[in-house]
């Protein structure tokens, strides 16, 4: 397949990027500052707030799959103009798109959300990510649109990044005790991704882990297979802070996980840790 990584220098499009290049499809990754070093792909800059330019490289390109995964936090035209920008691109020459989405988008009332529940968002990036959702389903009607959460790797996420920052005492901050998700390996989330662009499959898809643990208590996790001193990890309450944003949002994934070969495993899995306990809760101090 002609495969198109839109956002492909970021942490889960350079998986992307990789995986595709091993399976051998032709593959093209866009970046904005800085071009990606994954063999066998090509590397496109692309400004995604830029219309004209996005629908000029999916002409040229003619990709027989795109797959979204451009955004910028504190930026409404990237991740909301930007996402309707490539599905008008895709929507001119035809093809899969698949947009990745974020739990961003929930406020965490509810706490447990299936792929039938509405976007409620309580956050600048959340209602960013909101009205980018709602512009790829009415442009292009049969795109699939994943909602992921926080992203892990094997020690090069942002998240990983910082743990070994505080327990180093290279960073000040502290991890939320209160703060819930379902993170996801990035090698699991790509492989679903690509699964998903293969399929014909359409509409929103819960593409997250299995397990649901606060970021304190994922610390802990990454501390122990990094060998770290977890005491030194800092913890607090998100409660106790004015950062917008939910709380405890857990995506349930489990009608996606039927239809799919690939298993999004829990990080109490992907990280060695074995369960902990509150089964999923935050922990407190000195549980662990």
């Amino acid at each position: 397949m002609r495969i198109l990584i839109v956002g492909g220098s970021g942490f889960l499009g350079r998986e992307l990027a990789r995986q595709c290049s091993v399976a051998g499809h032709e593959v093209a990754a866009t970046y904005l500052t800085r071009s990606g070093e994954t063999a066998g792909v090509e590397w496109v800059p692309l400004d995604v707030r830029r219309r004209e330019d996005v629908e000029v490289l999916i002409g040229a390109f003619r990709p027989d799959v795109v797959i979204n995964a451009a955004y910028r936090q504190a930026d409404w035209t990237t991740t909301a103009i930007g996402a309707a920008n490539v599905a008008l691109g895709v929507s001119r020459v035809g093809g899969r798109l698949v947009h990745v989405s974020s739990d961003a988008i929930f406020s965490g009332a509810a706490i447990r959300y299936d792929e039938t529940c509405l976007p409620d968002p309580v956050s600048p990036y959340g209602a960013a990510k909101a009205a980018a959702e709602t512009a790829v389903s009415a442009i292009v009607p049969a795109a699939v649109i994943a909602r992921t959460s926080l992203i892990i790797g094997d020690g090069d996420s942002p998240h990983e990044v910082l743990v070994h920052a505080l327990a180093a005492g290279r960073s000040s901050g502290v991890l939320f005790t209160d703060d819930v998700r379902c993170p996801v390996h990035v090698a699991d989330l790509a492989a679903a991704l690509l699964e998903l662009a293969a399929s014909e499959y359409r509409g929103v898809r819960h593409v997250a882990g299995a397990d649901a643990v606060s970021r304190y208590e994922l610390g802990l996790l990454i501390a122990r297979r990094d060998g770290l001193d977890a005491d030194q990890l800092p913890s607090g309450r998100r409660a106790d802070t004015r950062l917008p944003g939910p709380l405890d949002v857990r995506l349930d994934c489990a009608m996606t996980q039927r239809r799919l070969r690939t298993t999004l495993r829990g990080a109490r899995q992907f990280l060695g840790g074995g369960q902990f306990p509150g089964d999923g809760l935050p922990l407190t101090d000195g549980q662990w």
